[in-house]
């Protein structure tokens, strides 16, 4: 068996899905009054540089969010407009110990460490790019790790779970 086998921690699930635009009113206006998604909140980061609104559909363990992003100053980065699938977010079942495995394998994490997320959950990203020190990113992808809580982890650990088939 492989060493990758033997990871501390699983990768549950889908936990969020974040699009970015210049103005979120239009993306609300998609996802929340035609599509039909549920509006919970709104999280503000100058940090960040984020104005987003979080809406779900599902429940329980099924819920995924869709965070709907707009930049609050166009000229700064993070440019959360940019592109408009802004990133995916993925619960896992053991941060820490996740982040600390894959660093040593050679992943390349965003700066900022974990920390708390929109959502009131802990959260890291891995970075879209590698360089010389980590050869291994999100190729191209910003990836956020998102501690799932106790009855997430217990929802989504069944055999019908993403963390079965890795």
């Amino acid at each position: 068996m492989s060493d990758i086998n033997l990871k501390p921690f699983n990768i549950l699930g889908i936990q969020q899905i974040a699009i970015g635009g210049e103005d979120k009113e239009r993306l609300k206006k998609l996802w929340i009054d035609l599509l039909g998604f549920q509006f919970k909140g709104t999280f503000i980061s100058e940090r960040e540089n984020v104005d987003e609104d979080i809406c779900s559909i599902g429940t329980g363990v099924n819920e995924i969010e869709v965070d709907l992003m707009q930049p609050l100053d166009i000229e700064k980065k993070p440019a959360v407009h940019q592109t408009p699938l802004n990133h995916i977010g993925l619960w896992v079942d053991d941060l820490p110990k996740a982040v600390e495995w894959l660093t040593a394998k050679g992943l390349r994490f965003a700066p900022g460490g974990i920390r708390r997320g929109a959502g009131g959950f802990d959260i890291t990203f891995v970075h879209p790019k590698a360089n010389d020190e980590f050869p291994f990113s999100g190729e191209g992808v910003l990836i956020e790790l998102v501690q799932a809580p106790p009855e997430v982890i217990a929802g989504l650990s069944s055999s019908s779970s993403l963390a079965s088939k890795i």
